[in-house]
């Protein structure tokens, strides 16, 4: 068990975060997918969300992250939700031209709370779901 320090707070709290391309597109191979890689850690980096493993598939992507306690979770989706969507649609105009809307990312979020027992399952999970990359713990999956 690994505990954060704030300036008057210690904490360890973990959540498992998936969420989908609008209509299920499977878009994210590629540069794509680096791209969207890129984007989430810079976008967690910035406000001190550690992402302890994580996968980008086709058309999902899941994070299990260590936030602080100042920010809900609904706050970290909006975060990298609005910041991929917006600047993936500036870099790859083929995107704009299929998601003629606004939305890359579909509406909502799947997000659970992670204890202990439940932690271990989930890094199972993206340990089989996805081909290893032993280099890495925000892996991608194989195109």
């Amino acid at each position: 068990m690994e505990y954060r320090y704030g300036s008057h707070t210690v904490f360890q709290i973990e959540y498992h975060f998936v969420w989908v391309t609008k209509y299920r597109y499977k878009v994210l191979k590629g540069e794509v997918a680096e791209r969207v890689r890129e984007l989430v850690r810079q976008t967690s980096e910035a406000f001190e969300i550690r992402i302890i493993r994580g996968v980008v598939s086709k058309d999902h992507v899941h994070i299990l992250v260590s936030a602080p306690p100042t920010m809900a979770p609904s706050e970290i989706m909006r975060r990298i939700k609005g910041r991929t969507s917006s600047y993936l649609f500036e870099e790859f105009l083929h995107l704009k031209k299929r998601y003629w809307g606004q939305y890359f990312w579909a509406r909502g979020y799947f997000c659970a709370t992670v204890g202990q027992m439940k932690e271990e399952m989930i890094k199972d999970y993206l340990e089989h779901h996805f081909e290893p990359n032993p280099n890495d713990n925000f892996k991608m999956e194989p195109d």
